[in-house]
């Protein structure tokens, strides 16, 4: 079964709805859309997607409810399941852009679904309109994080201004609501934007109800360190059933791949703790927030590190993989990840994933330049950071013996003997697939 997620950033929905078929044609499983919940119509930018101001209504600039159902029919008439990006931590920012800024949707607002009552009618998911949603009453008092590393503010205090939620039972019951609606648009799944900043109950009490059984939840808990993940991402993998955004991984690719670095990282991170366990970590080499925020920058991996990354994410056996593809919206990047969902390289990888998908990961040689491994009895991934060729030589035995062919390069190679040695360039990945004995 394919699984790799498409995140879709800051696609329109007839951007997805026209492209599913090829999307489900270079071999994604899934796609990641943007929060649909209701937010500024006219705002381009992407963080406005990430400021809700109503969960009843399923309108943005990226389009309507019913575009959105269309783009969902569309993926699934190509066999693609669809996730919802979801912010339940925090609503808009609109301190001094009107009177009360804690009721939401506003006054203003409420008095222009009455005005245009068909067409909110349209884009409304669940709900009375003619009423307002969050008052003063359903917010922890204003004062944003200091302390990023005490889990008690990080769950408690605001993220950059943004009016934080508390958990009370009116909060509980909207989002519950908004989540059983949204089921039953389609959505096979869910991302949780900020999950380090809710409280293990209130994820409890939304994300662990029946409605939720049988949908893949992930969570996106933004560690850099093992004192960040020991204090926002550990205590959750063990304590919930959420699968996580594999943070500790990209850590460990940043390691592997600096100066000094060791490939040998990467042979069983999961084993030493530095990559989650395999059924509950979502495998990435970039996600939207490292490029399109300056305090998270300094974690984007080099150009060439990234594409060797993209291979061994591709390539390992264990977790979702996740490909990320933008419009570009980061101006200090310009074209490094725009379209890249149907980029060259990217699509063979998945294409080598998808092969071999469910086989058995088992090292062939490793060095501190280079790695070579398994993937069954017909694949082969390696690896070379180094900036020299390198020559692994190789015990052939549990392998196939006959043709292989390279799905980046569409080199061949044919395997035989009990060793066998072969050429990897300098900063460059291969991923063989056997294709005849």
């Amino acid at each position: 079964m394919a699984d790799v997620i498409l995140h879709a950033f800051n696609w329109r929905y007839t951007d997805i709805a026209d492209r599913a078929a090829d999307i489900a044609a270079r071999g994604y499983g899934g796609v990641l859309v943007p929060p649909p919940l209701y937010s500024d119509e006219n705002g381009p930018a992407w963080w406005q997607r990430y400021q809700p101001r109503d969960y009843r209504v399923i309108r943005s600039h990226l389009g309507t409810k019913p575009e959105l159902e269309q783009a969902i029919n569309a993926l699934h008439g190509h066999g693609v399941r669809v996730h919802a990006d979801i912010v339940f931590n925090h609503m808009a920012n609109e301190k001094g852009q009107r009177p009360d800024p804690y009721a939401f949707p506003g006054e203003a607002a409420l008095a222009r679904y009455r005005s245009e009552r068909a067409a909110f009618e349209r884009d409304r998911l669940y709900g009375d309109l003619d009423f307002g949603l969050f008052s003063h009453w359903d917010f922890n008092p204003e004062g944003d994080i200091r302390n990023w590393n005490d889990l008690h503010e990080s769950n408690e205090h605001w993220l950059n201004g943004l009016p934080d939620l508390d958990l009370n039972p009116w909060v509980v019951e909207q989002q519950r609501l908004c989540l059983r609606a949204l089921n039953k648009l389609g959505f096979d799944g869910y991302r949780i934007d900020a999950i380090k900043h809710l409280p293990e109950e209130h994820l409890r009490s939304v994300f662990g109800t029946d409605d939720m059984a049988g949908k893949y939840i992930f969570g996106e808990a933004l560690t850099s360190n093992d004192r960040e993940e020991d204090i926002f991402l550990w205590p959750l993998v063990n304590r919930t059933g959420i699968s996580f955004y594999d943070f500790p991984l990209h850590e460990t690719l940043r390691r592997a791949f600096a100066p000094g670095g060791s490939m040998r990282e990467l042979v069983d991170p999961a084993a030493y703790g530095q990559a989650l366990p395999w059924r509950r970590a979502l495998t990435f080499s970039v996600t939207h927030d490292i490029p399109n925020n300056d305090a998270f920058r300094w974690q984007l991996l080099d150009g060439q590190d990234e594409y060797l990354a993209n291979a061994y994410i591709l390539g390992r056996d264990g977790g979702v993989p996740l490909v990320f593809s933008d419009h570009d919206e980061s101006p200090g990047d310009r074209g490094r990840w725009y379209e890249a969902w149907q980029r060259y390289d990217i699509v063979q990888m998945i294409g080598f994933h998808n092969a071999v998908h469910g086989s058995r990961q088992r090292s062939l040689y490793e060095a501190e330049g280079f790695l070579v491994f398994a993937r069954g009895y017909g694949g082969m991934v390696a690896i070379n950071k180094t900036g020299e060729w390198q020559h692994p030589r190789i015990n052939t035995d549990g392998m196939r013996q006959g043709r292989y062919c390279c799905q980046i390069h569409q080199h061949d190679m044919r395997v035989s003997g009990e060793q066998f040695e072969f050429a990897i360039p300098p900063r460059q990945a291969q991923m063989w697939l056997w294709q005849e004995g």
